[in-house]
C-alpha cells in the first residue's frame, strides 16, 4: 500500500475515532500529497520517496512553528504543533541514531573522496539523497562539518 493510500485509510480511522488532532495532521499531509500529484509536470502519481520528502518537510514545519509559539508565550499552540508533528512522524522511516549517522557519513565521505571542508558540497549532495527521511538535513550537515574538520 502506498503512503497516499495509508494516509487516506488513517484519515478514515481518525474520523471514526473522533481524534481531532490526528485528523487535522493527516488531512494536512493528504492536502500536500494531492497538491504534489496535481502540480504542473506531475503525472498524477506520487512516488513514496517524494511522499517521504513531503512528510519530512511537514514535520520540520511543525517543529519550527512550535518553537516560534514557545518564544511568543503560546505553549498551548506549541503543544498542538508538536502533537501533530509526532503523528506525522509515524509515517517516516526509523530515524538513524548518532552512531549510525556517523558510520553512514564516513562511508559517503570515502565514496566521494572528500578530504577537507571544501568538499562539503559533494558530500552533502550524496548524503541528503542517500539518507532522505532517515535523518534531518541539519543533523547531516552538522555531522559532515564535524567529520571533515
Amino acid at each position: 500500500m502506498s503512503l497516499f493510500d495509508e494516509i487516506s485509510s488513517a484519515i478514515t480511522a481518525a474520523m471514526k475515532a473522533r481524534d481531532k488532532v490526528r485528523l487535522d495532521a493527516l488531512r494536512a499531509v493528504k492536502k500536500d500529497f494531492i497538491e504534489a500529484k496535481t502540480a504542473p509536470g506531475a503525472n498524477g502519481e506520487l512516488a513514496d520517496d517524494a511522499a517521504l520528502k513531503i512528510i519530512a518537510k511537514l514535520v520540520k514545519q511543525r517543529k519550527d512553528t512550535a518553537v516560534i509559539y514557545e518564544e511568543n508565550g503560546r505553549p498551548e499552540l506549541a503543544a498542538n504543533e508538536l502533537a501533530e508533528a509526532a503523528i506525522i512522524e509515524e509515517y517516516l522511516p526509523k530515524q538513524l541514531t548518532d552512531e549510525e549517522l556517523t558510520e553512514a557519513l564516513k562511508a559517503i565521505i570515502v565514496q566521494v573522496g572528500a578530504t577537507s571542508a571544501r568538499d562539503m558540497g559533494k558530500v552533502m549532495g550524496v548524503a541528503t539523497k542517500a539518507l532522505a527521511g532517515k535523518a534531518e538535513g541539519r543533523a547531516i550537515s552538522a555531522k559532515v562539518k564535524e567529520l571533515l574538520a
